[in-house]
C-alpha cells in the first residue's frame, strides 16, 4: 500500500464523519481558522511578534496558515522536528530546549546548514560551552538565554544569572547572543516584566545589545501584553485548543477544534457505556482534572476510566438521552498537544465532512 493510498483508507474529502473509522481525531476547519486569526489579531493589537509552538499539530500546512495570518517563525522542541518543518520550508526556527551531546550536536550543526535563522537556547555554562566548541569552525548559531520566572522548570534563577550567561555567549566567536527566553507560570506576567527589567538593566550596563525578549505559554497567552518588555510571545494549544483551555477561560467548547470521534462498543450496564478510545487515544494526561475529557452533547456524563484501548463512561448522572451501542461520540480532550502525537494523520471536515487529510509529519520523533 502506498503512503497516499493509506491516507484514503483513514478518510477522503467528501467523506461523512460518521462513516469514519474510530477512534480518530478530527478537526473543525472554520474553528481552527478562527482560532489563528484570533490569536493573531491579538499579538498584532499588542504589536507583539507572534512564533507559534508546532508541537500542538505537528502539521507544516498548518504551520504555514499560521505564517500567512502573520506569525513570525515558529517554535520546535525537538531537533527532529525542527527538521521536519525545515525540510517544508521553514527558515526562522527557534528550538526551545537544552541540547547536549555529540549526536545531538552533529545533527543541530547539520540543520544549522540548511536555514538561515535557526536559533536554540541554553541555562548554564555547561550547554553554552558544549554549544561554542561544536560550532567553532562552522557559521556562528545565536543563543537565547533561557529564565526561569516562575514556571519551575528550566531557567537560570537570577537575573544576574542570566546576564553573565549573556556575556558568556557573547564572548564567543562562535556563537551570538540572541536575547532571554522564558516559560512563565500562569498568571506570572508581573514576575516575567520585572525579571526581564532587570536584566535588560543589567545587560545595558555591559554594553550587550538584547535583541529579543521571548514570552510564552497558552495559560498567560491572553496576559503577554501586560509584559511590556517582552518583543514576542510564544504558544501552541490556541490553534485547536482543549479542555484545559476551556477551564482556564480562554476559550469556550465552541472554540476547540479538535475533537476524537470515538464509538460506543458497549453499554454493559444502564449507567456504564464503553467506547474504543483509550490511553493510546485520549491519552492518561489528566492536567488536573479527574476525568479524560468532555463528551460533546453529554455533559453530564463521565469518562472514568481508560485501558489502553477502552475507555469507560458512567452515565448515572445523565438525566436524559444516553448514548447507544453503535454510536459515534465527539470527545474534547483534556489535552490536545498529545492527542496530535498518538495520531500519524489528522482529519479535517467542515460541517461534518471530511475537506483533508494531513500527515501529523513531526510525531513520534526521537530527538
Amino acid at each position: 500500500m502506498t503512503h497516499n493510498e493509506a491516507f484514503a483508507v483513514v478518510a477522503k474529502p467528501g467523506d461523512n464523519l460518521v462513516d469514519l473509522s474510530t477512534p480518530r481525531p478530527i478537526i473543525d476547519e472554520d474553528r481552527l481558522a478562527a482560532n489563528i486569526a484570533r490569536i493573531q489579531s491579538y499579538m498584532d493589537a499588542h504589536h507583539l511578534n507572534f512564533r507559534p509552538h508546532i508541537k500542538t499539530h505537528k502539521i507544516p500546512a498548518l504551520a504555514r496558515a499560521q505564517a500567512a495570518a502573520g506569525a513570525k517563525g515558529i517554535n520546535c522542541q525537538k531537533i527532529t522536528e525542527a527538521e521536519v518543518f525545515a525540510s517544508a520550508g521553514f527558515e526562522d526556527i527557534l528550538i526551545t530546549f537544552n541540547i547536549l551531546g555529540t549526536e545531538k550536536l552533529a545533527r543541530l550543526a547539520a540543520l544549522h546548514e540548511r536555514i538561515s535563522a535557526l536559533k536554540v537556547v541554553a541555562d548554564s555554562a555547561v550547554t553554552v560551552d558544549g554549544l561554542a566548541a561544536h560550532f567553532a569552525a562552522r557559521k556562528p548559531l545565536t543563543v537565547l538565554v533561557e529564565c526561569d520566572t516562575g514556571g519551575g522548570r528550566c531557567g537560570v534563577q537570577t537575573p544576574a544569572e542570566a546576564a553573565a550567561l549573556a556575556e558568556r555567549i557573547a564572548k564567543v566567536p562562535s556563537l551570538v547572543f540572541g536575547g532571554l527566553l522564558t516559560y512563565p507560570k500562569p498568571g506570572g506576567a508581573a514576575d516575567v516584566q520585572r525579571f526581564a527589567t532587570e536584566t535588560l538593566a543589567l545587560l545595558r550596563s555591559v554594553g550587550i545589545d538584547c535583541p529579543v525578549v521571548s514570552n510564552g505559554g497558552t495559560p498567560s497567552l491572553f496576559d503577554a501584553h501586560l509584559v511590556t518588555a517582552a518583543t514576542e510571545h510564544r504558544a501552541g494549544t490556541y490553534i485547536y485548543n482543549d479542555r484545559s483551555m476551556v477551564r482556564a477561560g480562554h476559550c469556550t467548547e465552541d472554540d476547540c477544534a479538535m475533537h476524537v470521534l470515538a464509538t460506543v462498543v458497549s453499554r454493559p450496564t444502564a449507567d456504564r457505556a464503553v467506547i474504543d478510545a483509550g490511553s493510546k487515544a485520549l491519552t492518561s494526561d489528566l492536567l488536573g482534572f479527574s476525568d479524560f475529557g468532555t463528551i460533546a452533547g453529554y455533559p453530564q456524563a463521565v469518562i472514568t476510566g481508560l485501558s489502553e484501548e477502552h475507555g469507560v463512561i458512567d452515565l448515572s448522572r445523565c438525566t436524559g438521552k444516553r448514548p447507544e451501542i453503535g454510536e459515534k461520540i465527539r470527545i474534547i480532550p483534556n489535552h490536545t498537544c498529545v492527542v496530535s502525537n498518538l495520531f500519524d494523520t489528522m482529519v479535517f471536515h467542515r460541517n461534518g465532512v471530511v475537506t483533508r487529510v494531513e500527515e501529523v509529519a513531526a510525531r513520534g520523533l526521537v530527538w
